[in-house]
Protein backbone atom coordinates (compact mmCIF):
# COMPACT_ATOMS: atom_id res chain seq x y z
CA UNK A 1 0.00 0.00 0.00
CA UNK A 2 2.85 2.20 0.86
CA UNK A 3 4.35 1.57 -3.00
CA UNK A 4 0.57 2.47 -4.10
CA UNK A 5 0.55 5.24 -2.62
CA UNK A 6 3.91 6.26 -3.80
CA UNK A 7 3.02 5.55 -7.57
CA UNK A 8 0.12 7.97 -7.00
CA UNK A 9 2.02 10.80 -5.89
CA UNK A 10 4.49 10.39 -8.81
CA UNK A 11 1.53 10.05 -11.11
CA UNK A 12 0.23 13.55 -9.66
CA UNK A 13 3.51 15.28 -10.08
CA UNK A 14 3.99 14.13 -13.61
CA UNK A 15 0.88 15.25 -14.57
CA UNK A 16 1.34 18.43 -12.92
CA UNK A 17 4.74 19.16 -14.71
CA UNK A 18 3.42 20.34 -17.63
CA UNK A 19 1.01 22.44 -16.13
CA UNK A 20 3.88 24.61 -15.00
CA UNK A 21 6.15 25.57 -17.70
CA UNK A 22 6.44 23.94 -21.44
CA UNK A 23 5.77 20.66 -22.37
CA UNK A 24 8.08 18.24 -21.42
CA UNK A 25 8.44 14.78 -23.56
CA UNK A 26 7.88 11.23 -21.37
CA UNK A 27 11.42 10.29 -21.76
CA UNK A 28 12.73 13.37 -19.95
CA UNK A 29 10.26 12.51 -17.04
CA UNK A 30 11.54 9.64 -16.93
CA UNK A 31 15.09 10.24 -17.27
CA UNK A 32 14.37 12.55 -13.79
CA UNK A 33 12.36 10.35 -11.98
CA UNK A 34 14.64 7.89 -12.20
CA UNK A 35 17.68 10.08 -11.25
CA UNK A 36 16.21 10.76 -8.10
CA UNK A 37 15.32 7.12 -7.40
CA UNK A 38 18.91 6.61 -8.19
CA UNK A 39 20.31 8.71 -5.58
CA UNK A 40 17.75 7.61 -2.99
CA UNK A 41 18.90 3.51 -3.46
CA UNK A 42 22.73 4.55 -3.75
CA UNK A 43 22.43 6.25 -0.36
CA UNK A 44 20.37 2.64 1.02
CA UNK A 45 22.84 0.69 -0.83
CA UNK A 46 25.82 2.30 1.20
CA UNK A 47 23.79 2.17 4.52
CA UNK A 48 23.33 -2.06 4.36
CA UNK A 49 26.53 -2.50 2.81
CA UNK A 50 28.01 -0.69 6.10
CA UNK A 51 25.60 -2.38 8.49
CA UNK A 52 26.06 -5.58 7.04
CA UNK A 53 28.07 -7.79 9.32
CA UNK A 54 29.55 -9.80 5.75
CA UNK A 55 30.83 -6.15 4.47
CA UNK A 56 28.96 -7.27 1.51
CA UNK A 57 25.01 -7.11 -0.30
CA UNK A 58 23.52 -10.10 -1.94
CA UNK A 59 24.18 -9.79 -5.41
CA UNK A 60 22.90 -11.91 -8.35
CA UNK A 61 25.46 -14.76 -8.43
CA UNK A 62 24.76 -16.13 -11.89
CA UNK A 63 24.81 -15.09 -15.43
CA UNK A 64 21.06 -16.28 -15.52
CA UNK A 65 20.45 -13.46 -12.60
CA UNK A 66 22.00 -11.13 -14.25
CA UNK A 67 20.01 -11.64 -17.17
CA UNK A 68 16.72 -11.61 -15.13
CA UNK A 69 17.95 -8.16 -13.45
CA UNK A 70 18.14 -6.74 -16.72
CA UNK A 71 14.97 -7.84 -18.27
CA UNK A 72 13.37 -6.56 -14.89
CA UNK A 73 14.86 -3.13 -16.37
CA UNK A 74 13.70 -3.59 -19.96
CA UNK A 75 10.11 -4.08 -18.75
CA UNK A 76 10.25 -1.65 -15.99
CA UNK A 77 11.54 1.27 -18.69
CA UNK A 78 8.82 0.31 -21.69
CA UNK A 79 6.22 0.21 -18.89
CA UNK A 80 6.99 3.58 -17.90
CA UNK A 81 7.94 5.46 -21.22
CA UNK A 82 3.82 4.37 -21.79
CA UNK A 83 2.42 4.98 -18.48
CA UNK A 84 4.33 8.42 -18.76
CA UNK A 85 2.57 9.34 -22.22
CA UNK A 86 -0.70 8.15 -20.91
CA UNK A 87 -0.42 10.17 -18.33
CA UNK A 88 0.09 13.44 -20.17
CA UNK A 89 -2.85 12.96 -22.38
CA UNK A 90 -5.46 10.77 -20.16
CA UNK A 91 -7.17 12.09 -16.48
CA UNK A 92 -4.86 9.87 -13.95
CA UNK A 93 -7.19 8.32 -12.65
CA UNK A 94 -7.96 6.36 -15.90
CA UNK A 95 -4.62 5.99 -16.57
CA UNK A 96 -3.26 4.69 -13.64
CA UNK A 97 -6.17 1.98 -13.53
CA UNK A 98 -5.11 0.74 -16.96
CA UNK A 99 -1.67 0.81 -15.54
CA UNK A 100 -2.92 -1.19 -12.35
CA UNK A 101 -3.46 -3.98 -14.94
CA UNK A 102 0.10 -5.18 -14.00
CA UNK A 103 -0.74 -7.63 -11.35
CA UNK A 104 -2.82 -9.67 -13.29
CA UNK A 105 -0.12 -10.13 -15.93
CA UNK A 106 1.86 -11.03 -13.44
CA UNK A 107 -0.09 -13.15 -12.13
CA UNK A 108 -0.63 -14.90 -15.57
CA UNK A 109 3.49 -14.68 -16.14
CA UNK A 110 3.68 -16.08 -13.05
CA UNK A 111 2.24 -19.53 -14.34
CA UNK A 112 3.30 -19.11 -17.27
CA UNK A 113 7.51 -18.63 -16.60
CA UNK A 114 7.85 -19.82 -13.37
CA UNK A 115 4.81 -22.59 -12.98
CA UNK A 116 3.28 -20.74 -9.82
CA UNK A 117 -0.11 -22.19 -9.10
CA UNK A 118 -3.09 -20.36 -10.55
CA UNK A 119 -6.33 -21.92 -10.73
CA UNK A 120 -9.09 -21.63 -13.45
CA UNK A 121 -11.28 -19.00 -11.01
CA UNK A 122 -8.32 -16.86 -10.75
CA UNK A 123 -7.98 -16.26 -15.00
CA UNK A 124 -12.01 -15.92 -14.69
CA UNK A 125 -11.17 -12.95 -12.58
CA UNK A 126 -8.14 -11.88 -14.73
CA UNK A 127 -10.55 -11.57 -17.95
CA UNK A 128 -13.01 -9.98 -16.14
CA UNK A 129 -10.30 -7.05 -14.78
CA UNK A 130 -9.84 -6.95 -18.90
CA UNK A 131 -13.48 -6.09 -19.27
CA UNK A 132 -13.23 -3.75 -16.91
CA UNK A 133 -9.98 -2.13 -18.51
CA UNK A 134 -12.01 -2.20 -21.64
CA UNK A 135 -14.80 -0.48 -19.98
CA UNK A 136 -12.43 2.60 -18.86
CA UNK A 137 -10.94 2.22 -22.30
CA UNK A 138 -14.13 3.20 -24.58
CA UNK A 139 -11.83 1.55 -27.14
CA UNK A 140 -13.53 3.46 -30.81
CA UNK A 141 -14.83 6.33 -28.77
CA UNK A 142 -12.01 8.14 -27.47
CA UNK A 143 -10.81 9.79 -30.58
CA UNK A 144 -7.37 11.34 -30.21
CA UNK A 145 -6.88 9.55 -26.55
CA UNK A 146 -7.29 6.12 -28.09
CA UNK A 147 -3.58 6.00 -28.32
CA UNK A 148 -3.12 6.96 -24.93
CA UNK A 149 -5.12 4.27 -23.89
CA UNK A 150 -3.34 1.75 -25.37
CA UNK A 151 -0.09 3.00 -23.97
CA UNK A 152 -1.69 2.91 -20.97
CA UNK A 153 -2.42 -0.52 -20.72
CA UNK A 154 1.16 -1.77 -22.40
CA UNK A 155 2.53 0.23 -19.36
CA UNK A 156 0.95 -2.50 -17.32
CA UNK A 157 1.65 -5.39 -19.61
CA UNK A 158 5.70 -3.83 -19.02
CA UNK A 159 5.00 -3.82 -15.12
CA UNK A 160 3.39 -7.30 -14.52
CA UNK A 161 6.71 -8.59 -16.61
CA UNK A 162 9.23 -6.38 -14.42
CA UNK A 163 7.37 -7.85 -11.26
CA UNK A 164 7.64 -11.40 -12.32
CA UNK A 165 11.50 -10.66 -12.39
CA UNK A 166 11.14 -9.02 -9.09
CA UNK A 167 9.65 -12.24 -7.65
CA UNK A 168 12.33 -14.50 -9.43
CA UNK A 169 15.51 -12.22 -7.71
CA UNK A 170 13.60 -12.70 -4.07
CA UNK A 171 14.03 -16.46 -4.64
CA UNK A 172 17.34 -15.58 -5.66
CA UNK A 173 17.39 -13.43 -2.34
CA UNK A 174 18.74 -10.68 -4.42
CA UNK A 175 19.36 -7.55 -1.98
CA UNK A 176 16.02 -5.21 -2.73
CA UNK A 177 17.80 -1.56 -2.86
CA UNK A 178 20.24 -3.33 -5.17
CA UNK A 179 17.34 -4.07 -7.59
CA UNK A 180 16.14 -0.62 -7.10
CA UNK A 181 19.59 0.81 -7.83
CA UNK A 182 20.30 -1.04 -11.02
CA UNK A 183 17.11 -0.69 -12.69
CA UNK A 184 17.02 3.58 -11.65
CA UNK A 185 20.27 3.10 -13.16
CA UNK A 186 19.57 1.66 -17.06
CA UNK A 187 16.09 3.65 -16.33
CA UNK A 188 18.18 6.90 -16.87
CA UNK A 189 21.04 5.45 -19.43
CA UNK A 190 18.23 4.16 -21.44
CA UNK A 191 16.21 7.72 -20.99
CA UNK A 192 19.33 10.21 -21.89
CA UNK A 193 19.66 9.35 -25.73
CA UNK A 194 15.70 10.13 -26.11
CA UNK A 195 16.13 13.58 -24.07
CA UNK A 196 19.28 14.67 -25.60
CA UNK A 197 17.05 14.62 -29.12
CA UNK A 198 13.78 16.02 -27.74
CA UNK A 199 14.88 17.91 -24.16
CA UNK A 200 12.50 20.85 -23.18
CA UNK A 201 14.08 23.39 -20.71
CA UNK A 202 12.35 23.41 -17.41
CA UNK A 203 11.01 26.00 -15.21
CA UNK A 204 12.07 25.94 -11.55
CA UNK A 205 8.72 25.17 -10.62
CA UNK A 206 8.91 21.75 -13.00
CA UNK A 207 12.20 20.93 -11.35
CA UNK A 208 11.11 20.74 -7.82
CA UNK A 209 8.25 18.91 -9.35
CA UNK A 210 9.94 16.43 -11.00
CA UNK A 211 11.97 15.93 -7.27
CA UNK A 212 8.64 15.10 -5.94
CA UNK A 213 8.11 12.77 -8.62
CA UNK A 214 11.42 10.95 -8.30
CA UNK A 215 10.60 11.38 -4.26
CA UNK A 216 6.99 8.95 -4.67
CA UNK A 217 8.82 7.00 -7.31
CA UNK A 218 11.37 5.41 -5.00
CA UNK A 219 8.60 5.03 -2.59
CA UNK A 220 6.77 3.16 -5.26
CA UNK A 221 9.96 1.11 -6.25
CA UNK A 222 10.72 0.37 -2.44
CA UNK A 223 7.60 -0.67 -1.67
CA UNK A 224 6.64 -2.97 -4.84
CA UNK A 225 10.19 -4.88 -4.66
CA UNK A 226 9.61 -5.56 -1.36
CA UNK A 227 6.38 -6.72 -2.04
CA UNK A 228 6.97 -9.05 -5.01
CA UNK A 229 10.40 -10.39 -3.46
CA UNK A 230 8.73 -11.88 -0.06
CA UNK A 231 5.00 -12.81 -0.89
CA UNK A 232 3.64 -14.24 -4.15
CA UNK A 233 2.18 -11.99 -6.90
CA UNK A 234 -1.51 -12.99 -6.64
CA UNK A 235 -1.33 -12.63 -2.56
CA UNK A 236 -0.40 -9.27 -2.84
CA UNK A 237 -2.56 -7.79 -6.09
CA UNK A 238 -5.29 -6.37 -3.82
CA UNK A 239 -3.20 -3.88 -2.38
CA UNK A 240 -1.54 -2.56 -5.56
CA UNK A 241 -4.94 -1.59 -6.45
CA UNK A 242 -5.54 0.67 -3.67
CA UNK A 243 -3.67 3.15 -6.02
CA UNK A 244 -6.81 3.25 -8.23
CA UNK A 245 -8.51 4.88 -5.15
CA UNK A 246 -5.33 7.30 -4.76
CA UNK A 247 -4.91 9.05 -7.94
CA UNK A 248 -8.57 9.42 -8.91
CA UNK A 249 -8.88 11.16 -5.29
CA UNK A 250 -5.79 13.22 -6.42
CA UNK A 251 -7.20 13.77 -9.62
CA UNK A 252 -10.54 15.38 -8.22
CA UNK A 253 -8.98 17.30 -5.73
CA UNK A 254 -6.13 18.99 -8.30
CA UNK A 255 -7.90 18.75 -11.19
CA UNK A 256 -11.36 18.57 -10.91
CA UNK A 257 -11.45 15.08 -13.18
CA UNK A 258 -14.90 13.55 -12.69
CA UNK A 259 -14.52 10.14 -14.85
CA UNK A 260 -17.84 9.18 -16.38
CA UNK A 261 -20.07 6.56 -15.28
CA UNK A 262 -18.88 3.76 -18.07
CA UNK A 263 -15.34 4.64 -16.24
CA UNK A 264 -16.83 4.52 -12.89
CA UNK A 265 -18.60 1.13 -13.61
CA UNK A 266 -14.48 -0.16 -14.69
CA UNK A 267 -12.53 0.98 -11.90
CA UNK A 268 -15.59 -1.44 -9.81
CA UNK A 269 -15.49 -4.14 -11.96
CA UNK A 270 -10.99 -4.24 -11.51
CA UNK A 271 -11.55 -3.59 -8.07
CA UNK A 272 -13.83 -6.11 -7.77
CA UNK A 273 -11.70 -8.65 -9.57
CA UNK A 274 -8.96 -8.11 -7.52
CA UNK A 275 -10.26 -8.68 -4.63
CA UNK A 276 -11.94 -11.37 -4.98
CA UNK A 277 -9.16 -13.22 -6.99
CA UNK A 278 -7.35 -12.33 -3.44
CA UNK A 279 -10.04 -14.10 -1.76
Amino acid sequence: MASAFGFALMALFVRLCDDYGGEVSSFQKSFFRNAIALVIAAVVCVKELRSSAEGRLALPKTAKSWSVLTLRSVFGLVGIFANFYALSKIPIGEAMTLNKTAPFFTVLFSWMLLGERATLRQFGYLCLAFVGAMLVMKPGFRGAETFATICALVGGLGAGLAYVCVHMLGREKVNGAFIVLFFSAFSCMGSLPFMVFDYSPMTPAQVLIMLGAGAGAAIGQFGVTAAYRFAEPRSIALYDYTSIVFTAALGFVFFAQVPDVISIVGFLTILFAAFRMRT
